[in-house]
């Protein structure tokens, strides 16, 4: 087990990942205090959470580049929310994100099942449309810390046995998604799908059905980190996480989640998340532009897919095989 886990794509990334860490840590000195890993944790919490949900829809051949857009749509409608009617409890405004994420989810997941349109396509198409559905619902207007109230803006920052909540959700998410993917038959199936589409078919699962799954799963982490983001920057705005679509998209493939579909880990998607999370929080240290965090990106997506090309896959459940009925 040892042995097969040190030969492993997962474990190649947690010795890079370390061996940056000690880098920047051997430039600036605290760098790897358990205090700022912690902080790199939490800062990273919201990738992780994203980059979980797009693994899944990548794992069935597709692709969502619309999660950031649904992020800042959710933010500033429960930022809208929270302005209008102040007392609303937290737990209705979490409702409303994660209820928003899912429909706005559940719609690509439609267009890609029903209409037979390719997922890059349709995303492309629904990123447009939600960051313009926030200009329609705000005029283009900010919500800015002073109209949130003090609860809205707590829940991100609150403490609890040493972290912050938002760290705290993500190992939840994290948690689950462990359990979900390696121990259900809706977890196997995403495997299943991106694997072999056809002997998918022939083993009774229906790839559409599953497909939208996933988009739906990932559109409902969205929209729940549409609250998150919010609430701990205390500023919602149009063009909130612009760009953040292709962290995501980075952070999986840095992971070892096939863009060809059936291979990954959740283990993978959380460690290429952390690597982007140490890199970004690491350049303004450095002295770096944080202009240049996405063209570090682009070139992390790149490398990774060249390297990804040369290893064997981390985990697969149906082999590329003709089935035989």
């Amino acid at each position: 087990m040892i042995i097969s886990f040190l030969k492993s794509r997962e474990a190649i990334l947690l010795g890079a990942l370390i061996a940056l860490i000690l880098l920047v840590e051997s430039r600036f000195s605290g760098f790897a205090m358990p205090r700022n890993l912690a902080a790199v944790f939490n800062d990273t919490s919201i990738l992780i959470i994203l980059a979980l949900g797009q693994t899944l829809v990548i794992l069935t051949r597709c692709i969502d580049l619309s999660l950031a857009s649904n992020l800042a749509l959710t933010g500033m409608v429960t930022a809208m929310l929270n302005a209008a009617m102040p007392g609303l409890p937290i737990v209705a405004l979490l409702a409303v994100a994660v209820a928003l994420g899912l429909i706005m989810g559940a719609f690509n997941g439609l267009l890609v099942w029903k209409l037979n349109i390719p997922p890059i396509v349709v995303t492309l198409g629904t990123l447009t449309i939600y960051r313009g559905i926030i200009f329609l619902v705000s005029g283009g207007s900010w919500v800015n810390s002073h109209e949130m109230s003090a609860a809205y803006k707590a829940l991100p920052r609150a403490q609890m046995l040493g972290l912050p909540v938002l760290s705290w959700i993500a190992i939840v998410v994290i948690a689950g998604f462990a359990i979900g993917v390696n121990r259900t038959a809706l977890g196997r199936a995403f495997y299943a799908v991106g694997g072999n589409p056809g002997a998918a078919v022939y083993t009774g699962i229906d790839v559409g059905r599953t497909r939208f799954s996933a988009f739906v799963i990932a559109g409902g982490l969205a929209g729940l980190c549409g609250y998150l983001w919010v609430s701990r920057y205390a500023v919602a705005y149009t063009d909130v996480a612009g760009g953040f679509e292709l962290d995501i998209v980075a952070a999986c493939v840095i992971g070892g989640i096939s863009i060809a579909g059936g291979s990954g880990t959740v283990l993978g998607a959380v460690l290429g998340a952390l690597f982007l999370g140490v890199i970004k929080n690491a350049l303004p240290v450095a002295g770096i532009s944080p202009f240049w965090q996405m063209a570090i990106s682009g070139a992390a997506i790149i490398i990774a897919v060249a390297f990804n090309a040369r290893k064997p896959p981390s985990r697969i459940i149906l082999k590329h095989a003709e089935a035989r009925s």
